[in-house]
């Protein structure tokens, strides 16, 4: 009975675990690593493991560094099938589908810069449309929260509501190995609690093992209100300025977010109805109908104004740009426009045209409302460079710039410990936890506020015996 890893270790991106039970072979997410170029290069090595011998894949959230290596998993031999919350297969078809059109766009790309200097051609995508297609095909299986699964002999798994996105989850296996019984716990992202739309995380007891994500252990997020007010303010000043307001904006539970906020400041009278809404995002605008289908997922408060016949999402004056002319057309826009695009980490879509016309501009204005991990183009504007290069164009960082860390879909330290505290059995602190997706230091500053239990920091391709 052994538990190894293979991404998000002492890291934010790539989360992928495996487990191992008498011949079972588990992988627990296959996330794709997100970042700079050498990222993009630890996605097309060796795994760490045979696809072929995996069985199954536990899939915890949608989130392309939770799921966007599947397709590879399926090129690569995986014949197994994958489980997860009906939610989390529906936005995974669009996460995957979009990531293996940008994977082919990329490709194409690279093979002609190369030919134009005159070097070898030659480059395939990581993975291409038919094999995310493919990928779909394994998802042979869907729960409910608090359903339990008998995945393999030995093997039983519960996906519990994590709160993090729509149809997110912890998964709980209960694993048996001659003798031996032990009880795991894999938090996947825990959700920020008391935010709208979606209900508080809710993590089950009775494990021996936590392997638990640590992105915010070193750090406490600003309140919801608050959050919520700095935004509003943010917008008036950029208005009064004469500039634009620029969201990057993951398309799957952030601009769900922004909009119900930007909904409220519109029927409170803090914002203008005639204020234009952009969601430049395909996969946004197709996230969004999705979280209109799953109300299995909503708290009583968005409950509520579904039942009252409001729909928490529809802003006054919005527009959606799906084709890449209206896109284009918005960049004519030079003032009073709030424009909302993909990605939150400007590490692809639409976004870094939107900031290639305006980040120069002393009148604009660049709100962060996500994580923004080491070496993407989000964290490098965060951290004030004075310039950043935008299709190959040095761009003078001029805009303001607001960092909004209460609007995260990640629980925060306290949450964190709360989370923890509860995940032991008979009312003790689990006997072992084990820190994953996080910086180093986070990691190791939320290691320090753990007591009575054994802890471990695994890095990639550590294995830990849990027998």
């Amino acid at each position: 009975m052994q538990l190894s890893f293979h991404g998000a270790d002492r890291d934010v991106t790539g989360s992928c675990h495996m487990v191992r039970c008498g011949d079972a072979r588990i992988l627990i997410d296959c996330g794709m690593f997100q970042g700079g170029r050498e990222l993009a290069e630890d996605n097309a090595e060796d795994m760490g493991f045979d696809p072929r011998e995996i069985d199954v894949v536990l899939l915890t959230h949608a989130h392309l560094d939770h799921c966007g290596r599947l397709p590879l998993l399926v090129k690569r031999g995986f014949k197994g099938k994958a489980i997860t919350t009906s939610a989390t297969r529906d936005l995974a078809r669009l996460v995957l589908l979009d990531s293996a059109h940008i994977q082919e766009s990329d490709a194409r790309s690279n093979r002609r810069h190369r030919a134009r200097r005159g070097k070898d051609i030659d480059g395939d995508p990581l993975y291409d449309v038919q094999d995310a297609i493919e990928a779909m095909d394994a998802f042979q299986q869907t729960v409910d929260y608090g359903e339990a699964v008998d995945v393999l002999p030995g093997v039983k798994a519960t996906w519990f509501d994590a709160g993090h996105i729509l149809g997110s989850a912890s998964i709980q296996l209960e694993l048996s190995e001659g003798g031996t019984r032990r009880t795991i716990l894999f938090s996947g992202d825990i959700g920020n609690s008391g935010r709208p739309i979606l209900r508080d995380p809710q993590p089950p007891a009775g494990n021996d093992v936590v392997v638990m994500e640590t992105t915010y252990g070193d750090r406490l997020h600003r309140g919801v209100l608050a959050s919520v007010e700095e935004l509003y303010e943010a917008i008036e000043d950029t208005f009064r300025r004469g500039g634009n307001v620029i969201i990057p904006t993951f398309a799957l539970e952030r601009a769900q977010d922004i909009l119900f906020y930007i909904r409220e400041g519109v029927e409170s009278g803090r914002l203008l109805r005639s204020t234009p809404v952009y969601l430049d995002s395909p996969m946004a605008i197709s996230a969004t109908r999705t979280f209109r289908k799953h109300p299995e997922c909503y708290d009583e408060e968005t409950m509520a104004l579904f039942n009252a016949g409001t729909d928490p999402y529809s802003v006054p004056n919005l527009q959606f740009t799906r084709d890449t002319s209206a896109s284009i057309a918005i960049n004519e826009v030079r003032g009073g426009a709030v424009i909302l695009a993909g990605s939150g980490m400007c590490t692809g879509g639409r976004v870094r045209h939107h900031l290639r016309h305006n980040l120069w501009r002393k009148e604009s204005s660049v709100i962060f409302v996500g994580y923004a991990a080491q070496g993407t183009l989000a964290r490098r504007i965060v951290d004030r460079s004075q310039h950043v290069k935008i299709f190959g164009e040095q761009i003078p960082v001029q805009a303001q710039v607001y960092t909004i860390n209460g609007f995260s879909a990640h629980a925060d330290r306290d949450e964190l410990l709360a989370w923890h505290a509860t995940t032991g059995k008979d009312g003790h602190t689990v006997e072992r936890t084990v820190l994953v997706h996080g910086e180093e230091q986070a990691m190791s500053t939320f290691a320090g506020l753990l007591k009575d239990t054994k802890v471990d920091m695994p890095a990639r391709e550590d294995v830990i015996d849990l027998s």
